[in-house]
């Protein structure tokens, strides 16, 4: 399985999901920074996202949205801070409302740290932590099924890099 390990902790206000990949750091990054191939993992099955704005250069916002099985599309967005391509990006994420305000019934916003490491082999490491803003919003997010979302969303990426392994443009 990609996912390796999920741990919160509570202390820290963090989730953190690491996982391997049979791919070098350059082609992890390409999941990221392709809103196509993006839209293909990030979200659980159930819950395909659509970015409709997305570029990973500080100050630029990415907006997204994804489909609920009963048609519903809530939407979020991610504030680009750092972004050093293929090893790091960070940024803040939260949700918005349909007219791309932000959405200030959910909580947010948060931050995401993602790293990207080689391992060895041709193999990579990438870690998601997300930091929530403080305890309430974090034991929302998890009764929302955040962990369990992540875990399935990531688990998706082995599927896209057995189909383009070399990473060619798409």
């Amino acid at each position: 399985m990609t996912v390796t390990s999920v741990r919160k902790d509570p202390e820290a206000l963090t989730l953190t999901l690491d996982a391997e990949f049979e791919a070098t750091p350059e082609r992890v990054w390409q999941l990221w920074a392709d809103p196509r191939q993006l839209e293909r993992w990030w979200g659980p099955p159930s819950y395909p996202a659509t970015f409709t704005k997305h570029e990973l250069r500080p100050g630029t916002r990415t907006h997204y949205f994804m489909t609920t099985p009963e048609g519903d599309k809530p939407a979020g967005y991610w504030d680009i801070v750092d972004a050093d391509p293929p090893r790091r990006l960070v940024m803040n994420d939260g949700f918005e409302n349909a007219d791309g305000t932000v959405n200030e019934e959910l909580p947010g916003p948060g931050a995401m740290n993602v790293s990207i490491e080689p391992i060895g082999d041709g193999r990579t490491r990438m870690t998601i932590e997300s930091t929530f803003p403080d305890v309430a919003s974090m034991e929302q997010l998890l009764a929302m099924g955040m962990e369990q979302g992540l875990t399935d969303a990531v688990g998706q990426i082995d599927a896209i890099l057995a189909e383009d392994p070399v990473g060619s443009a798409r």
